[in-house]
């Protein structure tokens, strides 16, 4: 191993002692503090690392890679879970979620995105996902003094093992026929003009079903709801922005490779119409706040699908500027959440009304999230949304991109009912409790992030137009 080596894979050095580390002091110590501030200071550390320019930008020997487009995933998904555990703090502490493991797991976790976003051979790729999976498996059952925590890991983790079975038989396919673990090569040699090998096409669609639960695109997206109902809400913001951008990531380091993508175009364009149906027509009648969410996040994965439709005419940098953009939604809308839900708020409709007078900063994050969710100007998701149909259109897919229009005008009723609801008559008492200061800084900086991506998003736009084709 090289020093250029040593140089790439420092990140992921750094997030596995950090999460050795934290269990050490939870064996010494039983205060929490110490463990998240190890997790927090050692993702920001990555963090600033990663904004090096190494050496050399790939290490063969590895199968790791720290040019633009991981790297600059990688520090957002640091980025991310440094926002997660300072929301985590106070919300574990509020409903009895104590131990090291948490932030230890939380660390996993981004070691396994990490390795995901630097992979360059399939192999790495396959285990970095499942590196992330396996934490995200923890995760979703940590509370265990909530009688549903156990069946919420189950139902993630049943299809989880499903969707980990898909991709090892479609990445065992793959190389059956390139010959290569290699993913440029791989990718090209599959997918090719002309008539691709059946074989190479089988493996295709299995690795498309099986990146399709971890999106919760529909068909694929039954587990959804109950997780995102069940799980902490620190955990769901971190499933829903890290591991969703995570599989937008793999599959953008797979299709731009592509010789011909068009062989893909048919089952990506089904699941895209199917999510954005199920996800909305569904969300109208959610009474309870999470799960109107959880399949508010199935429609806008249906939205990114239609970025991957329309690949190189821009669907590709689309696909990748809403990856980031609904990160930093769901930080600051589930940071909200678990805000609300730790001064005593419950998980109906009408346990929120009311709340923007009681608390409204909590509440203000949430509405402007949802705002930025119905892709309401100037926030970043209605940036996001102009994008993906902007490449849809650009691309010939006119059908499609009417469609989620039309499906994202219909989804702004169901995140203005939140809305509404928010900012009813209050009829209840002010609670004295306030945010702690990691969370002030944590929504602030998701909210400023809101908006600022959707006034000016040009820098970030001509950054993945440069690092993608």
């Amino acid at each position: 191993m090289t020093t250029a080596d040593l140089w790439i894979a420092l990140p992921l050095i750094l997030l596995a002692v950090g999460a050795l580390l934290t269990l050490l002091i939870g064996a010494v110590t039983r205060d929490d503090t110490a463990a998240t501030a190890i997790g927090v200071a050692v993702t920001l550390g990555a963090a600033c690392w990663l904004l090096q320019t190494p050496p050399l930008p790939v290490a063969p020997s590895l199968g790791l890679s720290a040019a633009g487009l991981p790297r600059l995933f990688s520090c957002f998904f640091l980025l991310l879970a440094a926002g997660v555990l300072c929301l985590s703090s106070g919300y574990n502490r509020a409903r009895g979620i104590g131990g090291e493991e948490y932030p230890a797991t939380v660390l996993f976790a981004t070691f396994g995105m990490l390795a995901l976003a630097s992979a360059t051979t399939l192999l790495t790729l396959f285990l970095g996902l499942e590196a992330m999976s396996f934490g995200f498996y923890i995760l979703v059952a940590v509370d265990l003094k909530r009688a549903t925590s156990g069946e919420t890991g189950l139902k993630y983790l049943l299809p989880g093992a499903l969707s980990t079975a898909f991709l090892a038989f479609g990445i065992a396919l793959i190389y059956c026929v390139s010959g290569t673990l290699a993913i440029h090569e791989a990718v090209q040699l599959t997918l090719t003009s002309g008539r691709p090998d059946p074989i190479a096409l089988a493996g295709w669609g299995c690795l498309l079903a099986g990146i399709a639960f971890k999106l919760s695109l529909a068909p694929a997206h039954l587990w959804t709801p109950d997780v995102y109902q069940g799980a902490p809400a620190p955990v769901v913001a971190f499933l829903s922005g890290g591991s969703k951008g995570a599989a937008i990531l793999l599959l953008l380091l797979l299709l731009p490779h592509a010789v011909d993508a068009s062989h893909l175009r048919i089952p990506l364009w089904g699941v895209a119409l199917l999510s954005m149906l199920v996800g909305n027509l569904a969300a109208l009648l959610q009474n309870r706040v999470r799960r109107l969410l959880a399949y508010s996040s199935i429609a806008q994965m249906g939205y990114v699908a239609v970025a991957l439709v329309s690949g190189k005419g821009g669907g590709y940098q689309a696909a990748a500027f809403y990856a980031l953009a609904y990160g930093v939604i769901s930080l600051a809308a589930f940071g909200a959440i678990a805000v609300l839900e730790r001064q005593g708020c419950g998980e109906t409709l009408d346990d929120y009304r009311g709340l923007g007078q009681s608390k409204p900063f909590a509440s203000g994050v949430l509405t402007l999230a949802l705002f930025s969710l119905a892709g309401i100007p100037p926030t970043v998701g209605f940036t996001g949304k102009f994008l993906i149909f902007t490449s849809a259109i650009r691309s010939g897919e006119i059908a499609l991109a009417v469609i989620g229009v039309l499906l994202a005008a219909i989804s702004v009723y169901y995140y203005l009912k939140v809305v509404i609801t928010l900012y009813s008559k209050h009829t209840g008492t002010a609670d004295a409790s306030h945010p702690t200061y990691p969370e002030y800084s944590v929504l602030i900086l998701a909210s400023t992030a809101m908006v600022l991506l959707g006034l000016w998003p040009d820098a970030l736009i001509s950054l993945l137009s440069h690092l993608l084709p």
